[in-house]
C-alpha cells in the first residue's frame, strides 16, 4: 500500500538530530552533548499547579485558542518583556509546543510554489513542513557571516514568488542573535512588501549580553511570533507554545489550530499559566548557570584551536570540523561516538550549509561538558 502515501510525505526524512540520537543512544556510558532540552527540572511551583489542575479535575476542552486567564497572563508576559503589545481574546493562540505553531502558521500563509527563504545552517523542522504544503525553501548560506542573516544576505533571494522569511533568533544551532539595528532594516525593507516574518523567539529569555528584541516591534502587521515555555521553563514535555500574529491573521491561523488539535492540553495550560506569572523571571537562575558553562566551553574548545562564534543565545555552539581531519560532519559524529563515547550532532542536519561542523549542547551539567570537551580535544589530536 506504500504506492497510495502521500509522495511529500515519503520523500521527507525524521530529524537527522534525532536520527542520529536514536543512533547512539543505546551506547552505554555515552556522553551526549547533543539534544537541546535544558538539563533542570521544571520549577517546582509549576509542577504542583499542574498537579492541582489534576486534582481539581480541570481536565476538560477548553478554548480553542486557550484558555483566556493563559493568553492574558503570556500576553502580560510579552509586553513586560519585549514591549510587544497584543490582544489576548484575538492575537495569541496557546499550540501544542511551538513545533505546532510554526506547522499552522505555514498552512495558513504558504500555498503551492509559493517561497520561504530561511538561514543555512538551520534548524531542521522548518523546511519539511514548507515541503509538504508545496511551496519552496529557499536557503541562504550564512557561514560566511558570522551566521548572521542580515538584509545584505537576504536582499538577493526576494523574488515575486517570496511569502515568507524565517528569523529563528536566537538561533539553533548557531546561538547567534540580530542585532536590533539588523531587525529594523529587515523591517524597514519589508514594510512596501507581500512577505510575512516568521519569528521563531522560543529561545528569547536564553541571551548573554543584551536582551532579546523582536522583530514586530517594528513590523507586527506582518510578523508571527512563534515562542513558549520548553527553553524557558524547561516544560519541553508539557507541549505548550505560543503564536502571536495581527487580529486578521490570527483568526486564520485558529480555524487550522482548530482543527488539527482543537486545543492545547488544559492541564499544561494551568501550569503555563502558573510559569508565566509567579514564574516570570524562572529562566533566569537557569540563564546564569548557562553563561557559566559558555565561558568554559568557549575557553576550552579556542584554546584547542577550533573555529567557533561565540553564541549570545541559546545553549549551543557550532563548530567547525578542522579540515586535518579528512570526514564529513557525520562521519566525524559517529567516529568521535566509537573512539571516544562523545556525542554530537553532525552539521549536515542543519541543511547542506551546516556540513563540516558539528553542533555541541551545554544544556548539561559541567561534568558531564568537562568529559565531553576532553574527548573531543582526544579525538583531535590524533587527528593533527
Amino acid at each position: 500500500m506504500e504506492h497510495l502515501i502521500n509522495q511529500r510525505v515519503k520523500e521527507i526524512e525524521i530529524s537527522g538530530i534525532r536520527k542520529f540520537f536514536n543512533m547512539v543512544s543505546h551506547i552505554e556510558d555515552l556522553i551526549s552533548l547533543t539534544i537541546g532540552q535544558p538539563d533542570f527540572p521544571t520549577p517546582e511551583h509549576v509542577k504542583q499547579a499542574g498537579i492541582q489542575a489534576i486534582e481539581e479535575n480541570i481536565t476538560s476542552y477548553t478554548h480553542n485558542a486557550g484558555t483566556l486567564e493563559l493568553r492574558k497572563a503570556a500576553c502580560s508576559f510579552m509586553e513586560k518583556k519585549y514591549n510587544l503589545y497584543y490582544q489576548p481574546e484575538t492575537e495569541i493562540i496557546v499550540t501544542m509546543g511551538a513545533s505546532e505553531a510554526i506547522d499552522i502558521a505555514f498552512r495558513t500563509i504558504l500555498t503551492e510554489g509559493t517561497e520561504v527563504i530561511l538561514p543555512g545552517p538551520i534548524y531542521p523542522g522548518y523546511e519539511p513542513i514548507i515541503r509538504m504544503i508545496g511551496a519552496t525553501p529557499i536557503h541562504v548560506d550564512v557561514t560566511g557571516n558570522h551566521f548572521r542573516f542580515t538584509l545584505e544576505m537576504i536582499r538577493p533571494f526576494i523574488s515575486e514568488k517570496t511569502r515568507c522569511i524565517v528569523l529563528p533568533y536566537p538561533s539553533n544551532p548557531t546561538g547567534v542573535s540580530l542585532s536590533e539595528a539588523e531587525l529594523k532594516e529587515i523591517a524597514d525593507f519589508c514594510k512596501e512588501r507581500d512577505v510575512f516574518i516568521l519569528a521563531d523567539e522560543i529561545y528569547s529569555e536564553l541571551t548573554y549580553g543584551e536582551p532579546h528584541r523582536s522583530i514586530a516591534s517594528f513590523l507586527k502587521e506582518k510578523t508571527i511570533v512563534i515562542n513558549g515555555l520548553s527553553k524557558s521553563h524547561s516544560m519541553t514535555g508539557w507541549r505548550i507554545g505560543l503564536l502571536f500574529a495581527p487580529e486578521e491573521l490570527a483568526k486564520h491561523i485558529l480555524k487550522v489550530h482548530q482543527y488539527n488539535v482543537s486545543c492545547a492540553n488544559s492541564i499544561a495550560q494551568k501550569a503555563a499559566f502558573e510559569a508565566l506569572t509567579t514564574g516570570m523571571n524562572d529562566a533566569l537562575p537557569m540563564k546564569r548557570e548557562y553563561e557559566k558553562r559558555r565561558e568554559y566551553v568557549f575557553n576550552r574548545l579556542t584554546e584547542m584551536g577550533l573555529n567557533v562564534v561565540k553564541p549570545d543565545g541559546a545553549f549551543y555552539f557550532f563548530v567547525k570540523i578542522p579540515e586535518s581531519v579528512g570526514l564529513n560532519s557525520f562521519d566525524f559524529a559517529l567516529n568521535l561516538v566509537n573512539e571516544e563515547k562523545v556525542a554530537v550532532v553532525p552539521g549536515s542536519a542543519f541543511s547542506k550549509y551546516g556540513e563540516g561542523y558539528f553542533r555541541l549542547s551545554f544544556a548539561c551539567s559541567m561534568e558531564t561538558l568537562e568529559k565531553g570537551i576532553d574527548g573531543i580535544e582526544n579525538y583531535l589530536k590524533v587527528r593533527k
